[in-house]
């Protein structure tokens, strides 16, 4: 599986949600996720020991590869603005866990409260 690079922007105090359509890079068919489960979280940098979120993640449409990744408007209140970096795996029946999406976060302050 190849590793997708998807860069966010979370507003704080919004809900936010973003669904992945994953692709089988020898057939350019969408990637089969029957059996499979996503997790997802954010940090400060690569290395860092805590997450500053951990999305929900779940297999949307496993036939057709939809990852969708989400924080409650709860959640994002509690970022503090600047940028982050994300990663989503996916975990098959036996225990294999893959990297399918990374990327940046930029998490952005809103003013209406």
């Amino acid at each position: 599986m190849a590793v997708y690079v998807s860069n966010l922007v979370i507003n704080t105090g919004a809900t936010f949600q973003q669904t992945f359509s994953l692709e089988n890079i020898s057939s350019n068919s969408a990637l089969d996720l029957s059996g499979f489960s996503a997790s997802s979280q954010m940090r400060k940098h690569a290395g860092s020991t805590n997450a500053a979120a951990t999305f929900t993640a779940s297999i949307q449409n496993a036939e057709n590869g939809q990852v969708q990744v989400g924080l409650s408007s709860a959640t994002t209140a509690t970022l503090k603005p600047g940028r982050y970096v994300y990663d989503v795996i996916v975990s098959d029946s036996v225990g294999e866990v893959t990297r399918v999406v990374e990327g940046s976060v930029l998490v952005r302050q809103g003013v209406t409260r």
